[in-house]
């Protein structure tokens, strides 16, 4: 077998694409004017699946500490935490995102993904065992296989699947890592966790929440399901990202567990990789200063989610979930799907194409993240696109 034999059934779909002449995977913005709103193809076009949850990428107070940064501190710090690339915006990010969790310490990390990436691998390694939604994003998959655990899966946000596959592990449960995400990012559901944690209550065990795409979106203060359903204090690590709800880029754990600096010292992901730049590090903890003053950008990011749920459900299209940030429109087929997409940019409507396998249950779907940079008028006419959609199918 040639080394690019395996590459086969993606060339096969790949020319189904081009064939179809749609290319939902390669779109290039031409121009950004606002969070909401860029030219793609030549034409003013709403973007509607950014995860620029809280609208954040123009704020000029982010954009002030970011130009700070970059005069006093340069483009990169070309190194890795432990080499030469902790500056002191990495720790002070740090001890502000703990802070933020109330919890004892933090560790940040270049991107989301490498955050489940390091966690994962430095926590569960070979002899541990790993129970995780099987909805759950690849970068938990990827850490999990990265640091050699045993991995179970669990029926998608059911608790009594999770109870049974720990009842099987007899005095191993004690010792397991329960892994859950805050909002799904596929369909935009939420993860059952009162349920969750009471499962972790009767076998044990330690429960890791990836609060991703529900940081800055749920909770009294914004840091996501745990808070919203008061059971931060259940949940062993939290992780997220800082590009979506805080605009820039870059990951983090938080935790009470004193053994989390230790991971630093066992995370190859932490270890091998440049560390974010300062611009980055200097506008992310501008916006998390942001994201605690107030309650107001998740008002109006949920008026928006709302406003669009129901537009959508009104004109008779199943939708993954309650409302949420995301709202995703399951279709019946991979084609219809991807015709559906591109007719939807050609109305000046960008959104997200999903399809099978990365979605459930082999479903196609059209993913809209909304944000709170949308205005009224916006969240309308990505619903009337939706409805001359709706008429011409």
């Amino acid at each position: 077998m040639g080394i690019f034999d395996k590459y086969q059934s993606l060339k096969t779909t790949r020319d189904e694409l081009d064939a179809l002449g749609i290319d939902p995977f390669s779109v290039k913005i031409d121009r950004i004017i606002s969070p909401t709103e860029g030219i793609i193809h030549g034409r003013p076009t709403i973007l509607a699946g950014t995860n620029n949850y809280l609208g954040l990428t123009f704020n000029p107070e982010c954009i002030a500490a970011a130009r700070t940064a970059l005069e006093n501190e340069g483009t990169g710090t070309t190194g890795s935490r432990m080499a030469n690339g902790s500056y002191s915006g990495h720790r002070l990010l740090e001890q502000e995102i703990a802070a933020f969790y109330g919890k004892r310490d933090a560790i940040v990390f270049s991107t989301g993904y490498q955050a489940n990436l390091g966690i994962l691998a430095a926590l569960a390694g070979p002899g541990d065992v790993v129970l995780l939604d099987a909805d759950c994003h690849a970068s938990l998959y990827d850490g999990c296989r990265l640091g050699g655990a045993e991995v179970i899966r669990f029926r998608h946000n059911n608790p009594e699947d999770l109870a049974k596959r720990m009842r099987r592990l007899g005095e191993r449960a004690a010792n397991t890592l329960i892994l859950v995400e805050g909002i799904y990012s596929m369909l935009g559901d939420r993860a059952p966790l009162k349920e969750i944690i009471e499962v972790k209550r009767e076998f044990g065990g330690y429960l890791l929440v990836d609060e991703a795409h529900s940081l800055g979106v749920l909770g009294e203060t914004g840091q996501g399901l745990a808070e919203e359903l008061g059971l931060l204090d259940e949940v062993d690590f939290v992780v997220g990202t800082f590009s979506k709800s805080l605009g820039g880029a870059g990951g983090f754990c938080v935790s009470d567990h004193p053994e989390l600096d230790l991971i630093r010292y066992s995370s190859r992901p932490y270890i091998f990789t440049a560390s974010p730049a300062p611009a980055t590090i200097a506008s992310t903890r501008q916006a998390l200063r942001l994201l605690a003053a107030g309650k107001h950008l998740r008002k109006r990011l949920m008026a928006n989610a709302e406003q669009l749920h129901a537009g959508l459900t009104s004109l008779g299209y199943t939708l993954g979930a309650p409302p949420s940030p995301v709202v995703a429109v399951v279709l019946d087929g991979k084609i219809e799907a991807l015709q559906f997409w591109s007719n939807l940019l050609q109305h000046g409507v960008y959104v997200n194409l999903m399809l099978p396998p990365a979605t459930p249950n082999g479903v196609s779907l059209i993913r809209c993240s909304v944000s709170a940079a949308h205005t009224p008028e916006q969240i309308d006419a990505v619903c009337a696109a939706f409805a001359e959609l709706r008429e011409l199918a």
